[in-house]
């Protein structure tokens, strides 16, 4: 496993104002699905499909805009199934998912991409890493994933906060209560977004409150948490129920290179829980970002997609 220090950052957001919401597009799975995106960037750059956060959607790709278009990639963020605009699905899996960002690339002709995956969506790309072949998946990256799963139910528990360890109890033990638990975040997010700011501020560090309160990136974010619950909280119930249930892949068998990016001040997912992974999959590359907290996706996007343009080929 590489151990590589990064240099902190906290102007990511600051460098170029956030694009207006670009058009959606949607790609129909083998079973009639639809698979909604938008996509940011360089358009006939090399492919990168990013998984969102939770609650997010789609729109998490404005946040990405200015580092895909400097490192010349063609950067899509897909909504998962019953968020934003995606056809709900009954029976979610990882390798599911793996399949259907597979068909995302067949749709879009490429024979190679990349992978990355901020917050609740990095389970999702260590997925794509343990299900698709190298040859055509040529990146991966992680960043402060959700990785509560990992190595049994609930596993992180003791690292997480008493709110994220009562979700991931009422996720094993008390569905109601855990479906209960997201719709009044949906309702937060949709109708008190003022509300459901304050939160969040209060939650995370000094690093994250200054990406945070860019005025264009805050109004970007907020629209992308709450276009999670368009259809309802139920796609991210089912979405966040897989990610505290023992994972249905090994981490430890994942032999081809995944890049993990993680804060150390990062106050919504303990550096504790990535670092653990990371020393327990060994074709981890372990990217630890000094005074960073959660949104170092957003602070060293620069740093992470440079990464990705160069494992893909990109032309700089």
């Amino acid at each position: 496993m590489d151990d590589t220090e990064s240099a902190p950052r906290t102007d990511g957001a600051s460098q170029s104002a956030i694009p207006p919401i670009g058009a959606t597009k949607t790609v129909t799975t083998p079973d009639g699905r639809s698979l909604s995106y938008i996509e940011v960037g360089d358009p006939h750059g090399p492919l990168v499909i990013h998984n969102h956060g939770g609650p997010s959607s789609r729109l998490e790709a404005r946040l990405f805009a200015y580092s895909a278009s400097k490192n010349r990639l063609r950067f899509i963020c897909v909504d998962r199934p019953g968020m934003g605009q995606s056809s709900p699905q009954k029976a979610r899996s990882y390798s599911g998912w793996a399949a259907d960002l597979s068909t995302i690339a067949d749709a879009l002709r490429y024979d190679t991409f990349g992978v990355t995956g901020w917050s609740e969506g990095g389970p999702w790309a260590l997925a794509a890493a343990a299900y698709i072949d190298p040859l055509r998946l040529r990146h991966v990256s992680s960043i402060a994933g959700g990785s509560y799963g990992t190595f049994g139910d609930n596993w992180a528990a003791q690292y997480l906060s008493k709110a994220d360890a009562m979700g991931g109890f009422l996720a094993l033990h008390f569905e109601p209560g855990f479906r209960l638990m997201y719709a009044a975040l949906g309702i937060t997010a949709e109708h008190f977004r003022g509300s459901f700011a304050k939160q969040l501020l209060k939650a995370v560090n000094d690093y994250d409150q200054r990406i945070l309160l860019q005025p264009d990136f805050e109004t970007a974010f907020f629209e992308g948490c709450a276009e999670c619950f368009a259809q309802g909280s139920d796609g991210l119930v089912r979405d966040s129920e897989l990610l505290y249930r023992q994972w249905a892949f090994d981490v430890s068998k994942i032999e081809r290179r995944v890049h993990m990016w993680q804060g150390l001040d990062d106050r919504l997912v303990a550096p504790a829980i990535n670092k653990t992974v990371a020393d327990r999959m060994p074709g981890a590359a372990w990217h630890p970002v000094e005074g960073a907290g959660h949104f170092v996706a957003v602070g060293s996007a620069d740093e992470i997609f440079a990464i990705a343009a160069e494992e893909l080929g990109a032309q700089r």
